[in-house]
């Protein structure tokens, strides 16, 4: 085994980056930097129909904001390049090595042509499958250098014993043995020449010096196919790191039409970066002393692969909203301030102090968006019922909030100061010279001001984002509707 851990994150490029993925890119990130070693970037494109265009660049932008950097990588030459698989196709290295099974015997040349590969077919359990009969392996060698020379179109297959078993151990599934009969010969040289996936991982994993294999457990089952590759040219097989499946909170597999499984959907959806990736760390991971937020540095410093667990980890949206509150509520208030600025636009459009309506709601909020319910009534006051001016607690009914509204309106005419502390301490006297309680004076006002039951923050804050004429004008507005 190499001194140093080299773990890699190899994405195909087809589309916004999936939690999976996401999840995966971390665990490799984590696994690789908890030992001081090294993270790598590959691009894995030789699915050359399912490409998205754009898509590169969108793993380069999630990368970067999610602060996983990788050491080598296309645009970061370690010497094991190139990074790209396509580029490595133009190379010839997957061809060189298919050749090299080939030698060996552990590969050969296949030209069946479509319609017989059909009548392969067969259904096993309600599924239809093709198990290749290995038809092209008994060809004699001048048969396939004919054929070759004839230019018949061609792949490359894995020649897979028909007997006996495969072993092969995962981190976190421990040992998985498969009897042989069940390996299709699969292919690895696919038609156009471009390897397949399978074929192109282990050859890339290999030259690239990959130490730990981290990706989703739907890959368990073609593990055994993969180490029979190592085993057929002689090389150490990687350690493999297979994460649970990730699950919506119906236990159905999250899908991207759920509408929040990628990372740029939970972005657009007002979440931030750093509250993501913490909660992505924790679907089948956690740390021995239980902590839940936790920074890059600090997944760093804790993260034990050992403790990944096997049962499928559910994504609670509500736990990710209530983890992004607590990372809002951390946050520095101008970065803040400036995320928070489009929100309050979209539904105030008056020249009001933004600054101070962004404070009161910091700590109240999950997700951005949520901001808009909360401080929409500053544009206007909403239609609301009077039965809210009766209050149990406050003791304020419609008759008694109609007689405090109509003795604090001349008062409210005669103040000159609407900052908040002035108008609170104008109340205060006004209450104390009445012998009223508090709440009593200062719940109608609220009402009046805002036609909410709730708000975030208090009659005389509200009062002073308003203004002297439009607090008046609502005051006067709200007895003209108790009237």
């Amino acid at each position: 085994m190499a001194d140093k851990i080299r773990t890699r994150f190899a994405p195909s490029p087809t589309g916004r980056m999936h939690v999976g993925n996401l999840r995966t890119a971390l665990y490799a990130y984590l696994i690789a930097k908890h030992e001081g070693g090294d993270f790598l970037l590959r691009i894995e494109d030789t699915d050359q129909e399912r490409l998205v265009e754009g898509a590169v660049d969108i793993i380069y932008r999630t990368m970067q904001a999610t602060g996983l950097v990788h050491d080598e990588g296309p645009d970061k030459d370690g010497g094991v390049g190139p990074y790209v698989q396509s580029d490595r196709v133009k190379s010839g290295i997957y061809m060189e090595y298919a050749k090299k099974l080939i030698d060996k015997g552990e590969a050969y040349y296949c030209f069946c042509d479509k319609e017989r590969l059909e009548s392969l077919k067969q259904e096993v359990a309600g599924k239809e499958i093709m198990i290749y009969d290995k038809h092209c392996l008994h060809l004699s060698k001048e048969e396939v250098e004919e054929k070759l020379k004839a230019g018949v179109p061609y792949v490359i297959r894995q020649n897979n014993p028909q007997t006996g078993t495969t072993t092969f151990h995962d981190e976190i599934y421990g040992d998985i043995t498969v009897d042989n009969s069940e390996l299709d010969d699969m292919i690895l040289i696919k038609s156009d020449g471009y390897p397949t996936y399978n074929f192109a991982n282990v050859v890339d994993d290999h030259l690239m010096g990959i130490t730990h294999v981290v990706r989703g457990n739907e890959y368990l089952s073609s593990s055994p196919k993969y180490n029979r590759l190592y085993d057929a040219f002689g090389w150490e097989v990687p350690v493999y790191v297979h994460c649970p499946l990730i699950t919506d909170e119906n236990h159905k597999k999250l899908s991207k039409r759920c509408g929040h499984s990628s990372y740029e959907d939970l972005i657009e959806q007002g979440f931030l970066t750093e509250a993501v990736v913490n909660f992505v760390a924790l679907l089948g991971w956690s740390p021995e002393d239980n902590q839940e937020i936790m920074s890059l540095q600090e997944l760093i410093e804790k993260f034990d692969y050992h403790h990944i667990s096997k049962s499928p980890a559910v994504f609670d949206y509500g736990k990710l909203k209530w983890m992004n509150g607590e990372y809002i509520k951390k946050m520095d208030f101008e970065p803040f301030y400036e995320r928070a600025l489009p929100y309050m636009k979209e539904v105030i459009t008056k020249d009001y102090d933004f600054k101070k309506i962004a404070q009161m709601v910091k700590t109240r909020i999950e997700i951005f968006p949520d901001i808009k319910d909360l401080i929409d009534f500053f544009e206007e006051v909403p239609e609301y019922d009077v039965a809210m001016y009766t209050h149990k607690k406050m003791k304020t009914t419609a008759e008694s909030s109609l007689q405090v509204l109509k003795e604090v309106l001349p008062l409210l005419k005669a103040q000159e100061d609407y900052s908040n502390d002035a108008l609170y301490e104008m109340l205060c006297a006004f209450v104390k010279e009445k012998g009223y309680k508090n709440g009593y004076v200062m719940w109608p006002i609220r009402t009046a001001a805002s036609g909410k039951q709730m708000t975030p923050c208090g009659a005389t804050e509200i009062l002073e984002i308003l203004g002297k004429e439009e607090s008046i004008a609502r005051i006067e507005k709200a007895i003209e509707k108790l009237s």
